[in-house]
């Protein structure tokens, strides 16, 4: 294994474990919040202020983190129609352009959403920018779910056809 790879790979390795810690905490959070939320409101006639919204974007922590770990087994949402009718050669030459385009898909929807995070930072509300930075996890969701196609792209080898 050359040194850019073991570096790379070492890069993965690290990856998954920040990745695997944010969407566990945040899911042990977002139960740990809903859980006092039911026993506020059931036994006290009150909330938590915030919880509701807090509880949303925890959600979406879950999600894109849930997402990047998918990515990184392989494990993630493919539209592979046509792949169950081609030959095993040409799935492996289409394997690379394949990760490139989820490459650029993920830069452009990362791009969207960083500039509607921009224009919702720029009109928010004094008492709601906290909700507003939490919303930065849209454009480095993508950004992160961008750079696991890369890794993949670099390293991986084409995966063996899997059936439905």
């Amino acid at each position: 294994m050359t040194p850019l790879r073991q570096r790379l790979q070492h890069l993965l390795n690290w990856l998954h474990l920040i990745e695997t810690a944010i969407a566990g905490l945040s899911l042990l959070l977002l139960a740990a919040l809903v859980f006092g939320q039911i026993i506020a409101r059931n036994f006290f006639d009150t909330g938590i202020p915030g919880a509701d919204i807090l509880s949303r974007h925890l959600l979406l922590y879950i999600l894109f983190f849930g997402a990047a770990l998918a990515t990184d087994a392989a494990r993630h949402i493919r539209i592979d129609l046509l792949t169950v009718w081609m030959p095993e050669h040409l799935l492996a030459r289409l394997y690379r352009p394949l990760l490139a385009v989820g490459i650029l898909i993920m830069l452009l929807l990362a791009h969207a959403a960083w500039r509607f995070w921009q224009d919702s930072w720029a009109y928010c509300q004094p008492h709601e920018c906290w909700t507003v930075a939490m919303d930065l996890v849209i454009p480095a969701g993508f950004c992160l779910l961008a750079l696991h196609f890369l890794l993949d792209f670099l390293l991986a080898e084409p995966p063996a056809r899997r059936l439905p």
